[in-house]
């Protein structure tokens, strides 16, 4: 089961990956907070912010939950103009 609100009708195959990807991640937190966002910006994304979010996705749950949450510091490494979009998303959302 999945919280999608969106259709992937009209998005690329690669766009799909990612969307379905953000819903089965796993960790039913990591789901919401990145299925809610690709449902949001999966299909504006650029070329370059969709390598961006392939490469955040490759990141396990169990470290990617604390920076999403605040609780650790987003390693240099990784800080992107994506990851400044998810975290903005994050903020907003009421759990």
């Amino acid at each position: 089961m999945t919280g999608t609100q969106r259709s992937s009708e009209g998005l690329d195959a690669r766009r799909r990956k990612l969307l379905f990807r953000s819903w089965h991640r796993g960790m039913r937190e990591m789901d919401l907070i990145l299925g809610t966002f690709a449902d949001a910006e999966i299909g504006a994304l650029t070329g370059d912010e969709i390598d961006q979010y392939e490469m955040l996705l490759e990141i396990p749950d169990t470290e990617f939950l604390p920076m999403i949450t605040g609780e650790r510091p987003v390693p240099s490494d990784i800080d992107c103009a994506v990851l400044q979009k998810i975290l903005a998303s994050r903020r907003t959302m009421i759990f």
